[in-house]
């Protein structure tokens, strides 16, 4: 008897493969989809391999006949234009950095898709990420938990999943490795058996963010000054959309010792360069907080957090703020807080939730503005 039906979302790469079998092999009903969401002729010229190309459509295809499953290709491409390259276009040109890998979890992948899966009569949906699902029978509710493998661990860029849409998932990697992935590709004879994983960002595959920018928007970024904190010309830059903070590479500039961009000065068109130690700071405010694994916040609670994709999680307390915001005080200075990427709150394996970083702090800012007590809704 089937456990269910499932619409696995096949990319065309070795995890999601993977899945389906295994999905497959535990007796759910399995049917293969493709989402194509993004092609053009620059990135599908360049690159043959990302989830977007023509090819991963075929591997997609191969897969689901050799484990037997049905096999579909669904359009998003007007929704992950809207959803997902206009907002991350604006947020560069605000002076952020975004990550586009969040919203198209949020929007595409566990909205838009499930939503079709849903109206297509499945019950779940399934997806090739590291993570792990887990329900609280005590406090009725779901939540994202670590996957066995921490160096795959993909829960930073599924924060933002919500209660009907964890009830809807199921993660069929989440207690293994990459390499035993592997192994299960190579012994099902999977043609994507040895396909490498794709790591780039699949609308840009050159990792020019800054000339694909200009082309979407059809706007040219505006040539400025490089200064130092107290005001001092160094140089000239290309445009804001260039450069993103802890930047080094590619700066042009000599000096005694080496620069860094610290930060991106939206009303003056500058861009602030300091030495290594100058890009600290002990805490972030941040906004839009999405929380699954619990409906509010109204007090601090000591956390771990990560502030970008690749980074360690970090212990600090979490405070509520107004207007939707919240701020995060950490034990030791962090490097780099970047807007417009997010910050991930655990605690032990379990995902808090997130939201989007404005800015860095100061400990007094957080202390200041905290609102504890009031019982305010932070839910997702």
């Amino acid at each position: 008897m089937s456990k269910g039906k499932v619409l696995v979302a096949m990319s065309g790469g070795v995890d999601s493969s993977v899945a389906a079998k295994l999905l497959v092999d535990h007796g759910y009903d399995v049917t293969g989809a493709t989402m194509q969401i993004w092609q053009n002729e620059r990135e599908e010229n360049h690159c043959d391999r990302g989830c977007c190309s023509l090819s991963a459509v075929e591997d997609a295809r191969r897969v689901a006949a050799k484990i037997g499953i049905p096999y579909y290709v669904l359009n998003f491409k007007d929704d992950f234009r809207k959803q997902v390259i206009a907002p991350f276009v604006d947020a560069y040109w605000q002076g952020e950095t975004p990550n586009p890998c969040i919203l198209c979890n949020r929007h595409i992948k566990f909205e838009e898709f499930l939503q079709k899966a849903l109206m297509m009569g499945f019950d779940y949906i399934a997806t090739g990420h590291y993570g792990r699902v887990v329900y609280n029978q005590a406090t009725g509710r779901y939540a994202l938990a670590l996957s066995a493998t921490t160096a795959k661990d993909q829960t930073y860029a599924l924060y933002t999943l919500t209660q009907q849409q964890l009830s809807h998932l199921l993660l069929p990697l989440g207690d293994l490795v990459k390499e035993r992935v592997r192994e299960i590709a190579l012994e099902a004879g999977l043609p994507v058996a040895n396909k490498r994983d794709s790591q780039e960002i699949c609308f840009v595959t050159d990792n020019n963010y800054a000339r694909f920018v200009e082309e979407f928007s059809a706007r040219t970024s505006r040539p400025g000054n490089f200064i130092l904190s107290d005001g001092t010309v160094l140089g000239r830059h290309r445009g804001l959309i260039h450069y993103t903070i802890g930047q080094r590479k590619g700066l042009g500039i000599a000096y005694k010792h080496p620069l860094f961009v610290k930060a991106l000065r939206m009303d003056t068109n500058e861009v602030i360069l300091a030495a290594d130690e100058d890009l600290y700071a002990t805490a972030l405010i941040a906004n839009n907080p999405v929380w699954s694994a619990w409906p509010k916040l109204s007090e601090p609670l000591s956390v771990k957090a990560k502030i970008r994709y690749r980074a360690t999680a970090a212990p600090a307390t979490l405070y509520p703020l107004a207007d939707d915001q919240v701020g995060l005080i950490f034990a030791e200075p962090q490097r780099a807080i970047t807007p417009g990427q997010a910050v991930v709150c655990y605690k032990d394996d379990l995902v808090l939730g997130g939201a989007t970083i404005m800015r860095g702090a100061t400990d007094d800012e957080i202390l200041k503005g905290a609102k504890c007590g009031d019982d305010t809704n932070y839910s997702g």
